[in-house]
């Protein structure tokens, strides 16, 4: 077996999902099953169990998952080793929302760029929600997030940008709001949720605080979608409101003032402690506290 061998056995035993490793580490899934059977062959050992529905290690597998952890990890102590002193070149996998790419990578990415040309940069977006489990299955090195209430261990934030949390209506659809007197029937308002994440855990609780059965119309994934629905008159709505001034549909987008206000999001980078031994990562790093300085 090889690094590379080890690194995909690594990702796959994280993800525990054939598809989702194969695209993550830009291979096909037959391809990846037949590394896997290559490595079983190798060691005389099934180490995974595979039905229609699901893939877990076998206890030989969680023993190569355990070496594989460890060998990827004294290699890359070993790679950075002989490049210390070396300007840092290779690649950074990059994963974070589309606002992210407008509201908060430009300066980053355009000193480290101008900095360190010789790295080349894999950006990844989607779903803000998804960064920490892009993190965790190695899908990504460095990740825009938001910093969860219960950080997870192992866990670097540096965070850049502190945003509010903000109740938004459609600005053309007034009755997509109903009101109980002057207070907003938030049992009768139909609502937009996002399907994971912090957003959607601080609606959840500030609904069962004022013990609110929610009216749900949709929940999708991404601030973007909901943005989306919202314009359209489906319903209301959760956003930070960095997410909102990025939008194209913010002029058919209106604020609601709603107490008490939901606690604002700080927005950071954010790596596995391991990965700051990386010279690449750890250049990252420092651009970004010399960014967040600056402003």
């Amino acid at each position: 077996m090889n690094i590379q061998e080890l690194k995909l056995f690594r990702h796959l035993a994280a993800s525990l999902h054939f598809g989702r490793t194969s695209r993550a580490c830009n291979l096909t899934p037959s391809a990846l099953t037949r590394t896997i059977q290559r490595l079983e062959e190798e060691l005389g050992q099934q180490l995974f169990i595979r039905d229609n529905r699901s893939v877990s290690l076998t206890p030989a597998g969680q023993l190569v998952k355990e070496y594989a952890e460890d060998a990827v990890q004294r290699w890359q102590e070993l790679v950075n080793r002989l490049a210390a002193g070396v300007a840092p070149g290779g690649q950074l996998s990059l994963y974070c929302s589309v606002t992210a790419v407008y509201g908060i990578l430009p300066k980053l990415l355009g000193r480290f760029r101008a900095e360190y040309p010789g790295v080349h940069l894999n950006l990844q977006t989607g779903d803000a929600a998804r960064a920490l489990i892009k993190l965790r299955n190695d899908e990504a090195e460095v990740a825009i997030a938001a910093l969860p209430d219960l950080r997870p261990v192992g866990l670097e934030f540096l965070p850049i940008i502190e945003t509010p949390l903000v109740f938004i209506a459609p600005a053309r659809f007034p009755g997509a709001v109903i009101y109980e007197g002057k207070e907003i029937d938030w049992q009768r308002t139909p609502l937009i949720m996002a399907e994971r994440g912090l957003s959607r855990e601080r609606l959840d609780r500030w609904l069962a605080e004022r013990r609110v059965e929610p009216n749900i119309y949709a929940q999708v994934a991404g601030n973007e979608a909901i943005i989306a629905m919202v314009s359209l008159g489906c319903g209301v709505g959760v956003v930070p409101k960095l997410v909102l001034e990025n939008s194209p549909l913010k002029e058919q987008i209106r604020s609601l003032a709603v107490t008490p206000e939901l606690a604002p999001f700080s927005v950071g980078v954010c790596t596995p402690a391991r990965n700051l031994a990386n010279p690449i990562i750890r250049a990252f790093w420092t651009i970004a506290e010399q960014c967040r300085e600056d402003k």
